[in-house]
C-alpha cells in the first residue's frame, strides 16, 4: 500500500466542512427565502452540539495534559481547537452576511426586520404593551457588581450583557437579562397594509431596558448579547448503591453547570463590559472565544414565522403509500407474502404505526419486541406498545437512556412503559444499544410465526417527515429468528450469538464488511467487475478507511454517499484514486445507511443502523441485515443511483476540501425530489 503523509482528514474538521454545507443552503437562492433563513438556525443548531460534545471532547484531551495526536488526525489537540476556532470565527462572519442578504430579500418581500431604534410611535406602544404583558413577568435580571458569585449562566441560553454608567462620579454597573425561552423570539407586529414588520425579542427588550432599570439614575446604558456553550458529555459515577436510572439522571442534571468550552459575544460590546465578564466568568485560553454579530441563538430562526407565505417554503409533500402495501387492509398478511420497503419521507410512516397497532390488537400475536433510540415527544410507538401490553401481549422493549440530549425523555418513557406492565430492558454496560428493529410472534395454524423490521433510523414519527430512512418490512423466518437472538443478547451479554442473515455490532460488522470488500479486491485483481457503493451518515474509522484504499489501489471502483464526517480523501493518486465521494444536503436531511457491493455480478445490498465510525463498530449494539427480496433489492439499487446522479445538491469531497457543487450537466437532476416522483410512478404502473 502506498504511503500518503495526509492520509486522512481529521473528524472535527470534516464535521465543519458538512456544517459550511449547511450554510451553503441558506446562501442558495434558489432556495425559498424563509427556508434559507431556516437553514442559518440549522447551521446554529448544529454548531451549539458541536461544541457541546466535540469541541468538549478534544479540550478535555488538553486539559487532561494528553497530546492525543494519532486520535485526531495529526494534529495535537491544542492545535485542533486553535484550528477549530479559526474556521469557525470565519463561517459565523459568513453566516453574517448571508443573513444580511435574506433581510434585503424579505424587505423586497414587504418583510420588514425592525430594530428597536426603527418603531414607529403604534409600533412603540404595541411593543411596550407586549412587554409588560408577556414579557416583564418572565424576565430574569441580576445585577452583578455586588455578588460573590458570577451566576452559572444556562447551556445555550441568550443573554443581554447590561452596562450602566450612573450619574454623578461614572460608576459602571453591570447586569445580566436572560431572554426568555417560554416565549417566541420573533414577535410579529401589527400589518400595515401588504406589510409585514418582525421584531426579535431581544431588541423589544432593548426598547424597554428604561422599564427594567427605572430605579436606576444612570446617564447611559447599553446592551449586547452573550451566550456561553457548556460541556455536554456525561459523567456517571461508580456508586454502587445507586440505579443505572439514577446515576444517569444526576449526569444529565450535572450538564447545567458542567465546564463552558465557548463564548459567543457581541464583537461591537464594549471593551470593559468584555473584559470584566470574562474576569468574572473565569473564561480560559482553552475555551473557544467567538466574536459574533447583534444576535446569538440563531438557532431559533428554525421557528421563524411562515406569516402565511407559502410561496416562501418548500412545498409540502404528500407521504406516499408502498405500492402493495395497504393500509386499510392487514400489513402481516400482505408482508407474509413478501418483503416491503418503506422510505421517509416518501412514504407514510404510518405504516409502522399501522403493523404495531394491528400486532397490539390482533388476539394470535403473543409477543412484541422493539428497540427504542429517539421517539417523538408525543410518540404513537409508545402508546401502540402501551395498547398491546393492555391486550395481554407479552411487550418487551430495550430502550438506551443514554442516547444524548434525549436522556431524560427516556427516562421518562421508561417509567411510564414499566407502569404499564412492559419488560423495560435498560441497555449493556459499555454498549449502546443503536439498532433500529422490532419483531413480533404469531401463532398461525403452522405454529408460531415471526414478522418484524429493521430499520436504519429511529422509531420516530416527527423525525420521520424530514429525515430520508429505510425500514424492511419482512416475514424472513431465519431473520427474525436472529433479530430474536439479539433481543436474547441484551440480557445474557456472555453470549453471544451467531448470525447468518443480519450484520450485527459489536462482534461482526467489521469482519462482515472487511470480508466483502476482500472478495471485491479478488475480483478486481482477477480482472473482474469490481465496485462498492456506500450511503451512511459518517464516515470516520482509519481502518475502515484504509480498507477502502486498498481496494482502490487494487481497482474496486468505489462511490461513496456521505452526508456529515467522511476521513477518507477521494481522487488522491496511488491511493484514493478509484474513490469517488459525494455528499447531498438538501430539504430533507439524509440518514440512511446503505451497503452494496458487485459480488461477481450478482450484487450483495445490506441496510443497517450503523455508520463506519469506530463507536459504531465496536461500542454499540447495531443490526444491519442482507436484501433478499429481488424487488426490494432493485428498489435499493435504484434509489442509490438516482442519488449519485444528483448534479443539484450533490457537493463533491475533494482533497480541496472546498465543497464545489457537482458538475450542474443538462438535464438536471435533483435527488430528493427525483426519488418522490420515482415513487409516484410506481404506484400508477
Amino acid at each position: 500500500m502506498v504511503i500518503h503523509k495526509n492520509r486522512y482528514i481529521n473528524r472535527e474538521i470534516s464535521w465543519l466542512h458538512f456544517n459550511e454545507r449547511v450554510l451553503q443552503e441558506s446562501a442558495d437562492k434558489n432556495v425559498p427565502l424563509i427556508e434559507r433563513l431556516r437553514f442559518l438556525g440549522i447551521f446554529s443548531n448544529n454548531l451549539d452540539e458541536f461544541f457541546k460534545v466535540r469541541y468538549a471532547t478534544v479540550k478535555r484531551i488538553v486539559l487532561a495534559g494528553k497530546k492525543g495526536k494519532s486520535a485526531l488526525g495529526g494534529e495535537t489537540a491544542k492545535e485542533l481547537l486553535a484550528a477549530i476556532t479559526e474556521i469557525v470565527i470565519r463561517h459565523q462572519a459568513k453566516s453574517l452576511e448571508i443573513l444580511h442578504e435574506i433581510e434585503k430579500e424579505l424587505e423586497e418581500q414587504e418583510i420588514y426586520m425592525l430594530r428597536e431604534s426603527q418603531l414607529s410611535e403604534s409600533q412603540a406602544r404595541y411593543v411596550v404593551r407586549y412587554f409588560m404583558q408577556h414579557v416583564s413577568p418572565q424576565l430574569m435580571t441580576i445585577i452583578l457588581n455586588d455578588l460573590a458569585e458570577f451566576p452559572t449562566l444556562k447551556d445555550t441560553a441568550a443573554y443581554l450583557a447590561v452596562k450602566m454608567v450612573m450619574k454623578g462620579e461614572g460608576e459602571k454597573r453591570y447586569a445580566l437579562i436572560e431572554i426568555p425561552k417560554g416565549i417566541d423570539r420573533f414577535v410579529v407586529l401589527p400589518r400595515e397594509g401588504d406589510k409585514n414588520f418582525i421584531i426579535i425579542l431581544d431588541d423589544l427588550i432593548r426598547y424597554c431596558l428604561d422599564r427594567v432599570f427605572s430605579m436606576f439614575e444612570y446617564e447611559s446604558i447599553s446592551a449586547h448579547m452573550i451566550k456561553i456553550t457548556r460541556d455536554a458529555e456525561l459523567d456517571i459515577d461508580n456508586d454502587l448503591s445507586k440505579s443505572f436510572i439514577e446515576k444517569l439522571a444526576t449526569s444529565v442534571a450535572g450538564r447545567k453547570i458542567s465546564a463552558p468550552v465557548r463564548f459567543v459575544y457581541d464583537k461591537k460590546i464594549e471593551p470593559d463590559t468584555l473584559q470584566f465578564l470574562k474576569d468574572k466568568m473565569n473564561i480560559h485560553d482553552t475555551d473557544s472565544i467567538i466574536p459574533g454579530g447583534r444576535y446569538h441563538n440563531r438557532k431559533d430562526y428554525m421557528s421563524f414565522p411562515s406569516l402565511g407565505r407559502k410561496d416562501l417554503l418548500y412545498e409540502k409533500i404528500t407521504p406516499l403509500q408502498i405500492k402493495g402495501l395497504h393500509l386499510e387492509s392487514s400489513l402481516l398478511q400482505a408482508i407474509a407474502k413478501k418483503d416491503y420497503l418503506m422510505y421517509a419521507p416518501y412514504h407514510t410512516f404510518s405504516y409502522l404505526i399501522k403493523f404495531l397497532r394491528e400486532a397490539a390488537l390482533d388476539p394470535k400475536v403473543r409477543s412484541i419486541k422493539i428497540t427504542i433510540y429517539r421517539l417523538a415527544n408525543e410518540s404513537q410507538v409508545i402508546s401502540s406498545l402501551i395498547n398491546a401490553a393492555k391486550n395481554g401481549k407479552k411487550v418487551t422493549v430495550q430502550i438506551e437512556l443514554r442516547a444524548r440530549f434525549d436522556e431524560q425523555a427516556n427516562i421518562d418513557y421508561a417509567g411510564q412503559l414499566q407502569a404499564e406492565g412492559v419488560k423495560v430492558i435498560f441497555g449493556i454496560p459499555g454498549l449502546k444499544v443503536h439498532s433500529k428493529v422490532g419483531v413480533i410472534e404469531r401463532k398461525e395454524e403452522d405454529g408460531v410465526k415471526r414478522y418484524g423490521f429493521i430499520s436504519t433510523g429511529n422509531f420516530n414519527e416527527t423525525t420521520a417527515r424530514i429525515y430520508t430512512d429505510y425500514t424492511l418490512f419482512t416475514a424472513h423466518q431465519p431473520m427474525l429468528k436472529e433479530i430474536d437472538k439479539v433481543f436474547g443478547f441484551f440480557e445474557t451479554t456472555y453470549r453471544v450469538p451467531k448470525y447468518k442473515h443480519l450484520v450485527v455490532s459489536p462482534h461482526y460488522t467489521r469482519a462482515t464488511f472487511n470480508k466483502l470488500i476482500d472478495n471485491e479486491i479478488a475480483s478486481a485483481k482477477a480482472g473482474e467487475e469490481a465496485y462498492i457503493k456506500i450511503k451512511m451518515n459518517s464516515f470516520t474509522s482509519y481502518t475502515m478507511v484504509d480498507k477502502l484504499y486498498e481496494a482502490s489501489q487494487a481497482g474496486v471502483k468505489i462511490q461513496l454517499i456521505i452526508r456529515g464526517v467522511c476521513c477518507l480523501i477521494p481522487g488522491m493518486p496511488g491511493l484514493s484514486k478509484n474513490i469517488e465521494a459525494i455528499s447531498v444536503v438538501d430539504k430533507f436531511l439524509e440518514h440512511p445507511r446503505l451497503f452494496i457491493f458487485a459480488n461477481e455480478g450478482d450484487p450483495e445490498v445490506f441496510i443497517s443502523s450503523a455508520d463506519w465510525m469506530t463507536r459504531n463498530l465496536d461500542n454499540r449494539v447495531e443490526v444491519g441485515c442482507r436484501i433478499y427480496d429481488e424487488d426490494v433489492k432493485a428498489e435499493l439499487l435504484d434509489t442509490f443511483e438516482i442519488c449519485w446522479m444528483d448534479n443539484v445538491k450533490a457537493r463533491i469531497f475533494s482533497p480541496d476540501h472546498d465543497n464545489r457543487y457537482k458538475n450542474n450537466k443538462e438535464p438536471k437532476l435533483r435527488s430528493q425530489f427525483a426519488l418522490y416522483d420515482y415513487y409516484k410512478k410506481k404506484l400508477e404502473n
